[in-house]
């Protein structure tokens, strides 16, 4: 459980605090969190140097995102004039973000070694794992030029409308869209492609408690969301069907 547990436990040290924005607003939390969970996920192994290496990388990582965002301005480290400093003797935050970034990269590919890069060739020569990978973006990404296709009309009629209430709801709904399309048809076509058609619905049914459109919207993006959702799911099952298919799985 050595990998696993190193793995995760490194993995939640990094992306709670980034998750969280704090890389940009407390910097200091963010390495004290980073190295207190990733000391906790390493510690059953405190006698093997690579979980210790993962960590210092682990690190770096979080040090490298803090830099490369900092502006190099006294206020965001929090001491008079220490930006200035910084940027005169050291050279700017976001060039030494990069190094700490560079040196998290090597170290993990020294501590990834030959059985790692050995299972990632396998995943990379996997004839499945490229059908699913390939269907999976066909999926989010084509299916959004059919559910753009399909939506057509109904856009252009709520851009037609006269200002006011209903077309400001209309647009507001239609901004989010594209990305939330994205997001459904990869969610859709992962639980499809898994065997998980009840899943699938539960996605579906979400996104209608969430997002549905009311009265305010207007006729126009209820039927826009309507037709992009169903847009959604047409791409999403027949992809996911056909990929199942292709590996010699049952197509649902």
């Amino acid at each position: 459980m050595e990998v696993p547990r190193v793995f995760f436990g490194l993995a939640a040290a990094l992306v709670v605090p980034l998750g969280l924005g704090w890389h940009r607003s407390r910097p200091g939390p963010t390495v004290l969190l980073v190295v207190l969970y990733g000391g906790y996920a390493v510690s059953s192994y405190m006698d093997r140097l690579r979980p210790w290496v993962a960590l210092c990388a682990t690190v770096l990582v979080a040090l490298g995102v803090i830099l490369r965002g900092s502006p190099g301005e006294s206020e965001r480290f929090g001491f008079p004039d220490v930006g200035s400093w910084w940027a005169r003797t050291l050279g700017t935050p976001s060039r030494w973000g990069a190094v700490a970034t560079g040196t998290a990269l090597l170290m993990a590919a020294w501590i990834a070694g030959g059985r790692t890069a050995a299972l990632f060739l396998d995943l990379v020569e996997s004839d499945r794992a490229a059908v699913f990978a390939s269907a999976l973006l066909i999926s989010a990404f084509g299916g959004g030029v059919l559910a753009k296709a399909a939506t057509r009309p109904v856009r252009r009629e709520i851009e037609e409308l006269e200002e006011g209430p209903e077309r400001t709801a209309a647009m507001e709904l239609m901004s989010g869209g594209p990305v939330i399309g994205i997001l459904e048809r990869g969610l859709l076509f992962a639980f499809l492609a898994a065997g998980q058609p009840e899943a699938a619905a539960l996605v579906l049914a979400a996104k209608s408690l969430v997002r549905v459109p009311n009265a305010e919207h207007g006729k126009h993006a209820s039927e826009y969301f309507l037709i992009g959702t169903l847009a959604s799911v047409i791409a999403a099952l027949a992809m996911g069907m056909a990929a199942r298919s292709a590996v010699g799985l049952s197509a649902l």
